[in-house]
């Protein structure tokens, strides 16, 4: 166990963005909210999945929706608390421990508000190992955990508690529920034994985030290169480096869905790298050559000073890198692929890791 005060939050909310692949939330937003729970109520102990009891309860918390309302329309922290209190209470029984519902943006972040708020320590793992658009998509479900029973909770403190047949039908309403609150909610799901979490989730999620986050702003000295430090920490690949010439982004059914395009300099100069979207970074592709599909990540920084960029902030003229990193190793899996591979999301194309496509690319 270690304590996490609000000085370690600008490490943890940079590292997030990295890995949130453009999506899970505003993490400036995010980094607000737990630093002012932290500031009233006192610094976080993190903990890793072994030091639960295997019978305690775990309850991931975060939000779901769309991530370019938040930036009109903001939560309190308030809402967090509500959906962990609304599933307690459905449940029957008290969280001994709250965890991070994936590894990007805000969703890496809420559950320090409830941390602090309660005095809870917090898990130092996640259900994803990066950002993904929808409830289902995460590791517990390919160990046949259910997502539900689910709370959701809104800006106007409406809540609701969602029961479902399947993960994928949990998605389905919650998502429902989540436009008519706005396109945006709260969310406690998958809650767990301890003993699950520690066969089920990503362990080590806050201290890679922070680990990421700390290198990035280390290396803004004018001694190193934020850009290549990002590629060192993550395991990543240089894909691509460029100006962005278009951006097409629209809000629908509780997600933003759109692409940006990319035109290259260097190495890259009179080719155009595509980036479709759904909430994250879903395919990279120039021309008919796809150089990285989900479930691997995709990673657009500043090429100046490493900052990760998310989809609601793209915009015109931007100087950007982009990364590839390497999924984890249960979403490469068959079953991980049915469920986060290129064919769910629409793309008519094979998973071929990202390191055998960038190896057949410069063969």
């Amino acid at each position: 166990m270690r304590t996490i005060t609000r000085e370690q939050l600008e490490d943890i909310a940079l590292g997030a963005t990295v890995l949130g692949t453009g999506g899970g939330g505003d993490p400036y937003v995010g980094k607000l909210m737990a630093a002012a729970a932290i500031e009233a109520y006192g610094p976080v102990a993190l903990i890793s999945p072994e030091e639960l009891v295997d019978d305690a309860l775990v309850i991931p918390v975060g939000m779901m929706g769309a991530p370019t309302v938040m930036v009109e329309k903001l939560p309190e922290g308030r809402e967090a608390m509500a959906v962990v209190a609304a599933l307690e209470a459905y449940l029957g029984d008290t969280a001994l421990a709250v965890m991070a519902t994936e590894a990007g943006g805000i969703n890496s972040t809420i559950a320090f508000v409830v941390a602090a708020a309660r005095g809870l320590p917090l898990v130092d793992a996640d259900l994803v190992g990066r950002a993904f658009p929808e409830l289902q998509m995460c590791t517990p479900s390919l160990y046949g955990t259910a997502a539900t029973p689910l709370a959701l909770a809104d800006d106007k403190a409406n809540s609701s508690v969602v029961t479902a047949i399947s993960n994928l039908w949990a998605e389905k309403l919650a998502r429902s529920l989540t436009v008519q609150m706005g396109c945006w909610a709260m969310v406690a799901l998958y809650p767990m034994r301890g003993w699950q979490v520690k066969a089920q989730c990503i362990s080590g999620t806050i201290s890679t985030l922070e680990k990421i986050g700390k290198t990035i702003l280390g290396s803004r000295d004018g001694r190193g290169d934020p850009v290549e430090a990002v590629r060192i920490v993550t395991g990543g690949f240089l894909m691509w480096q460029g100006k962005i010439v278009d951006v097409s982004r629209r809000t629908m059914a509780g997600f933003v869905r759109g692409e940006v395009a990319i035109t290259g300099v260097d190495e890259w100069s009179g080719r155009t790298l595509t980036i479709g979207f759904q909430n994250e970074f879903l395919i990279a592709r120039s021309g008919d050559d796809v150089l990285v599909s989900t479930p691997d990540l995709i990673t657009i920084l500043d090429a100046e000073t490493g900052e990760p960029i998310t989809t609601e902030t793209l915009r015109y003229g931007f100087r950007v890198v982009v990364l590839a990193i390497p999924g984890d190793p249960r979403w490469r899996s068959e079953a991980g692929l049915q469920v986060v591979g290129p064919a769910y999301f629409g793309y008519d194309i094979p998973f071929i890791p990202v390191e055998e496509r960038l190896l057949a690319a410069h063969a």
